[in-house]
C-alpha cells in the first residue's frame, strides 16, 4: 500500500485511535479539574480537528458542545493563521466574533505540529462556573443584552510558544467570582488538551504525516459517503416541524421555532423561516450553536453506527435568517442558548425528519424546570451549585423507554447527574428527597422518563437563577400514538419565612430555603396497548404507574394480590380500550 491508497480496516482503526484520544483527553478532564460542575457533572466536550478545522473525533462529551465545534477552530484560523506557532494554546468563548456558542463555554484549542507542519487541533470546550456578569454562576436570565452575561472573549493567544501569558491569564480571574475554581480548571484544559495534542502528533509521526493526514481527509469522505447513503434511503419532499417556547424569559408569549425540510436526493435542507425573531431574553441562539443543533438532531436520527465526524454533515444545509431567534443581531443576550433554543431547534428538525422515516421518530425529552443556586459558604467562598438532580425524563425511541431522568436533552446524556453525598458535602445543602414520579411518564409502547421528585434544603443565603422552561405545557411530546410526558413544577420556600412562589424566569434573593422540583416527563412513542404485559406490571410495582393507570392507558388487569397480570381479564380490557 501506498501512501494514499486508503485501507478500509485502517481508517476504522484511525477513527477509533483519535475517538480514543478525545475520550483520554475527558478523563483527564474530569480527574484533575477543580469544579463539581466538570469533575461530577461532565459539562465539557473534548474533541479533535484536522488542519482545515473540521472536526474529525468527537467521542467525549456533550454533542451541542462539539457539534459546532469547528465554527471555533476556523475562526482561530481565520484570526492567527500563519501566525500560529508550535506551542501556542488559544482561548475563545464570543458567539458573534469567535464562533462560540455561548459565553460561558470557553473553547481551548491547542495546535498540534509535527516537523513544523500544522496538522489538527485538539480542543476543550468547557462551561466556567463563573465567568462575572450580572448573576453568579453565568446564567442571568435578567439579562436583556449580552454585556450583562459575563466577560466576553475573542480568540485569545493565551500561550503563546509554550510561555503563559500571565497578563491574560489574570485578567480571566480578575473577571470570575470563582478565581480559584476558574484557575484549577484552566489548568485542566491546558492538560487535556496538551496530553491529546502529544498523542495526535504520536499517531500521525508513527503513520507518517502525509499518511496520517490522507487518512483524516478520508474519515470526512467516508462520513460523507455514509450519510449520504442514509438520506437517500428517505423520500423526497417537504416536511414541516415546529417547537418552540412560551415565554421569552420575562412575559408569558409564543416563540416558535420553526423549520422546513427539504429532502432532496441524498442532501438535507434546513429553512427555519418563520421562526420568531430574536426575543428579549437569553435565549437566543448564535449561528454556531443553531447549527450545531441541527448537526444533534441528523446525528441522533440517522444510523447509530456513522462515524462522528464533520464530514457526516457536509450533505446538509440551513438557512437560518438573520434576526430570528436562531441566528441573532448582537446585542442580544444568549447564555440559554444551548438549551433553549437548541431543545426547540431539535425537535423541530426531529419532528420534520419522523414524517419522512416515522419509525425512526424520537419522543420529546421533558424540559428542564430546575435552576442554580449561588451564595457564600462558612469560609466566605462563593460557591454556585446546579440543582442538577431535579433533571427531567428523557423520550422513548423504539425499542427503549425514556431514561428515568437526565440532563438535558442536548447533552444526551452525556452530562451526568452528581453524587448527591459529594454535592452535600462541597455545598451548604442538605438534599431530602430524589425519587421518580408516578403517573407522569408519557404512555406508550415504549414510555417516556417520568422524571423525579426532588427536595433539599438549602442552608446559606443564596440567588436563585431559576430557568423553568417546562412548566407550563407538556414538552416532553409523543410520537406515533404515544403520550405526551407530565408538566413540571417548581416551589419555593424561605425557611421560616412561608412559600416565594418563583417566577419562570427569574433571580430569587433568598435566606435559607428549601426548593422542590417536580420535573417534566418525557414522551411516549407508540400505541400504550401495544406495551409488553411484563413491562406495565414491572412499571406498577416500581411505582412509576398506578394500578389506575396500568389498566385505564395500558388496558393491564391485575390479579387480586396485585402482583400478576390477570390475562383473560386484561384482554378483554384491551379490545374495550381498542374500540373506543
Amino acid at each position: 500500500m501506498n501512501a494514499f491508497a486508503i485501507d478500509p480496516i485502517r481508517l476504522a482503526v484511525v477513527q477509533k485511535q483519535v475517538d480514543h484520544i478525545s475520550q483520554q483527553m475527558g478523563w483527564i478532564m474530569t480527574r484533575t479539574a477543580r469544579s463539581p460542575i466538570f469533575s461530577q457533572s461532565h459539562d465539557f466536550t473534548c474533541f479533535v480537528a484536522g488542519a482545515s478545522g473540521d472536526i474529525i473525533a468527537q467521542a467525549d462529551g456533550i454533542p451541542i458542545h462539539s457539534g459546532g465545534g469547528g465554527f471555533a477552530v476556523r475562526a482561530t484560523l481565520q484570526a492567527f493563521g500563519e501566525e500560529m506557532a508550535e506551542g501556542d494554546v488559544y482561548l475563545l468563548s464570543d458567539p458573534y466574533t469567535a464562533g462560540g456558542n455561548h459565553l460561558p463555554d470557553w473553547t481551548m484549542i491547542r495546535p498540534v505540529f509535527v516537523g513544523g507542519r500544522l496538522c489538527g487541533f485538539t480542543c476543550n470546550r468547557a462551561h466556567q462556573s463563573d465567568i462575572g456578569g450580572g448573576a453568579a454562576g453565568t446564567y442571568n436570565p435578567e439579562a436583556t443584552e449580552i454585556f450583562h452575561e459575563g466577560i466576553r472573549l475573542p480568540v485569545l493567544r493565551l500561550v503563546e510558544g509554550g510561555k503563559l501569558r500571565r497578563d491574560l491569564f489574570n485578567l480571566l480571574l480578575l473577571n470570575s467570582r470563582c478565581p480559584d475554581l476558574m484557575e484549577g480548571d484552566l489548568n485542566a484544559m491546558f492538560g487535556s488538551t496538551r496530553i491529546g495534542a502529544e498523542r495526535v502528533a504520536a499517531m500521525l509521526s508513527e503513520m507518517g504525516v502525509d499518511c496520517g493526514l490522507a487518512y483524516f481527509d478520508a474519515l470526512l469522505r467516508y462520513g460523507e459517503a455514509r450519510m449520504r447513503a442514509e438520506i437517500a434511503k428517505l423520500p423526497n419532499g417537504i416536511y414541516l416541524g415546529e417547537d418552540g417556547s412560551d415565554t421569552d424569559c420575562f412575559q408569558a408569549m409564543e416563540v416558535p421555532v420553526r423549520v422546513a425540510l427539504e429532502i432532496r436526493d441524498d442532501t438535507l435542507v434546513f429553512d427555519f423561516t418563520g421562526s420568531a425573531p430574536q426575543i428579549r431574553g437569553f435565549k437566543n441562539s448564535s449561528l454556531a450553536n443553531t447549527y450545531s443543533a441541527v448537526y444533534v438532531a441528523v446525528a441522533t436520527f440517522f444510523d447509530h453506527s456513522l462515524p462522528r465526524n464533520e464530514g457526516l454533515f457536509r450533505p446538509v444545509s440551513i438557512i437560518a435568517p438573520e434576526g430570528t431567534v436562531v441566528n441573532a443581531r448582537p446585542p442580544a443576550p444568549m447564555t440559554m442558548n444551548t438549551v433553549h433554543p437548541a431543545t426547540d431547534i431539535i425537535y423541530a428538525c426531529w419532528k420534520a425528519l419522523a414524517q419522512a422515516a416515522p419509525e425512526r421518530g424520537c419522543a420529546g425529552w421533558g424540559k428542564a424546570c430546575y435552576g442554580l443556586s449561588s451564595g457564600r459558604d462558612a469560609e466566605g467562598r462563593v460557591f454556585v451549585m446546579y440543582h442538577w438532580h431535579g433533571a427531567s425524563g428523557g423520550g422513548a425511541v423504539k425499542g427503549r423507554d425514556g431514561f428515568p431522568s437526565v440532563g438535558h436533552m442536548i447533552s444526551l446524556g452525556g452530562l451526568t447527574l452528581p453524587n448527591v453525598e459529594g454535592y452535600e458535602q462541597a455545598y451548604p445543602v442538605r438534599i431530602h428527597r430524589q425519587e421518580l414520579r408516578r403517573d407522569t411518564a408519557g404512555a406508550g409502547e415504549f414510555r417516556g422518563g417520568p422524571g423525579v421528585d426532588y427536595v433539599c434544603e438549602v442552608l446559606a443565603p443564596t440567588e436563585h437563577a431559576i430557568r423553568a422552561e417546562g412548566v407550563r405545557r407538556p414538552s416532553g411530546y409523543g410520537i406515533n400514538g404515544g403520550l405526551d410526558g407530565a408538566v413540571g413544577k417548581l416551589e419555593v420556600e424561605e425557611l421560616g419565612k412561608g412559600p416565594r412562589p418563583p417566577p419562570q424566569y427569574g433571580i430569587q434573593r433568598l435566606g435559607p430555603s428549601r426548593i422542590r422540583v417536580l420535573s417534566s416527563a418525557g414522551g411516549g412513542w407508540g400505541d400504550p396497548l401495544r406495551r409488553d404485559l411484563g413491562a406495565v406490571l414491572a412499571d406498577v410495582l416500581d411505582g412509576i404507574i398506578s394500578e389506575e393507570a396500568a389498566r385505564d392507558v395500558y388496558g393491564l388487569v391485575l390479579t387480586r394480590d396485585g402482583r400478576a397480570v390477570d390475562h383473560e381479564q386484561t384482554s378483554l380490557r384491551r379490545a374495550l380500550l381498542m374500540k373506543a
